[in-house]
């Protein structure tokens, strides 16, 4: 492409990212989307990984293959570490080079956000949360190496400890993952052990709040709950945690023994606030203005969950159709800028409705004033989340493995990984998550500018 071309930079490869990057292939701007990871993730099922439903390649997409018809975009594996308004570029870390300095035109930040322990990162050593594949792998080691410790141990009273599974969080991911353990160990695994019973383990959901699912509505929470409650999930609401340590959790004063502790309880966004010095929320995400442009910087978008923004008096909520929504607006406006067209409306979220599956055949649905629980919703459920996955090929694996599972009660993964080695010292860790952006000294002295031909 010819030099004057606009460049766009986008960062991070999540459901923003990548469908502002979709709104810009036939856009005449030369479109650069960076990425710790090389796939784009469909987080809404990340607890079937957990539970071994689906293997991790079902629900991730390698972010080059899903772009790969767009001649105007490239895709770079790096850590995003910093912005410089002022110079419009970003710093880039790679596997062999530091603080790469990126020009931009117009950038894009959707850059997610990461696990938050409300000020106990001491937590993070023993409950590990679900954010990523790795995440979702380590999740299902400890929960089938627990069941093969307690098969192997003689001693019968640490059964008890090795056997109970204690979830902090009840909103959807704690939900989804406490009934997916409970559907796990009373059917599946239940044939699988000669000296265990899978059926006889505890798994206890805690939360301060006073309902699960609350950002749903309390009829549906309440046949959530309930509906836990029959896949033998302990409910414990209202309660929070003092303490996580290798033994366990402490609830309220008392101690729950357990060696599999898993975070659902909440994240935080990514550090693009402080990258770009603006004001953020409470939570530490950026306030844009309606049309998704960073205060005083109309170059630069934020979208997603790092993006504050409120509607008819409430701030958008931290979900998929919000990023995918914000991301679309945020490709078409600056197609719209390059035609020298009118200014958009501002935008406008539509809200689709919320879901989430609790267990084999039941879920919990709301849009609008429709409320909905049951095979129904679930159906729905599973119809809505196949159509959302990147790549055809995935949907319809996805789709064979559920009606697998559904029918013969099997699952797709069984297996415990670990992962020795082969990993450089320096690796890409993610899109900027705790990093700081080097001073532009330091960044002159070590990296060099990358030119997107």
């Amino acid at each position: 492409m010819p030099e004057h071309v606009p460049r766009v930079v986008i960062v991070g490869g999540g459901f923003g990212g990548l469908a502002a990057a979709k709104a810009l292939g036939r856009a005449p701007v030369r479109t650069l989307l960076v990425d710790r990871n090389n796939h784009h993730l469909f987080q809404p099922l990340l607890y079937q990984v957990a539970t071994s439903v689906l293997t991790p390649a079902q629900i991730g997409s390698p972010i080059r293959g899903i772009l790969r018809k767009q001649r105007n975009t490239t895709v770079i594996l790096g850590e995003v570490t910093g912005v410089d308004k002022d110079r419009r570029c970003i710093f880039v870390d790679s596997a062999d080079r530091q603080g790469v300095s990126v020009p931009y035109d117009v950038l894009v930040l959707a850059t997610g956000v990461r696990h938050s322990y409300f000020g106990h990162d001491e937590f993070a050593r023993f409950a590990p949360g679900l954010k990523s594949l790795a995440d979702a792998v380590a999740i299902r080691n400890r929960i089938l190496r627990a069941f093969e410790q307690a098969e192997a141990e003689e001693d019968p009273s640490r059964h008890r400890d090795l056997l109970t599974f204690v979830l902090v969080g009840a909103g959807p991911t704690g939900v989804e993952l406490a009934a997916a353990i409970g559907a796990l160990v009373r059917s599946t695994l239940r044939s699988e052990f000669r000296r265990i019973d899978p059926a006889s383990a505890r798994i206890v959901l805690v939360d301060m709040g006073k309902r699960v699912l609350g950002s749903f509505a309390e009829r549906l929470s309440t046949k959530a709950k309930a509906r836990l409650e029959r896949l033998g999930v302990e409910v414990r609401l209202g309660q929070g945690v003092d303490r996580i340590d290798a033994d366990g959790v402490i609830v309220v004063g008392e101690r729950i023994s357990s060696k599999t502790v898993i975070w659902t309880a909440g994240v935080t966004p990514s550090p693009a606030g402080k990258w770009l010095a603006v004001e953020t929320d409470r939570a530490g995400r950026v306030r844009v203005e309606k049309d998704l442009t960073v205060p005083g910087h109309p170059e630069i978008f934020v979208v997603g969950d790092t993006a504050s923004l409120e509607q008819d008096g409430r701030p958008l909520p931290g979900v998929a159709q919000v990023a995918i929504q914000e991301g679309r607006y945020a490709g078409r406006l600056i197609r719209q800028r390059l035609r020298g067209g009118s200014a958009p409306r501002p935008f406008r979220y539509f809200d689709k409705g919320s879901m989430a599956v609790v267990g084999k055949g039941f879920a919990v649905l709301q849009a609008g004033k429709v409320r909905m629980s049951g095979f129904l919703a679930w159906l729905v459920w599973a119809g809505v989340h196949l159509e959302f996955l990147a790549q055809s090929n995935l949907r319809v694996s996805v789709f064979l493995q559920w009606v697998w599972t559904y029918v013969t009660g099997r699952r797709g993964s069984w297996l415990i990984i670990d992962h020795h080695g082969g990993e450089p010292a320096n690796a890409v860790t993610g899109a900027g998550v705790g990093a700081t952006h080097p001073t532009k000294s330091a960044a002159a002295s070590v990296g060099r500018t990358l030119e997107v031909r």
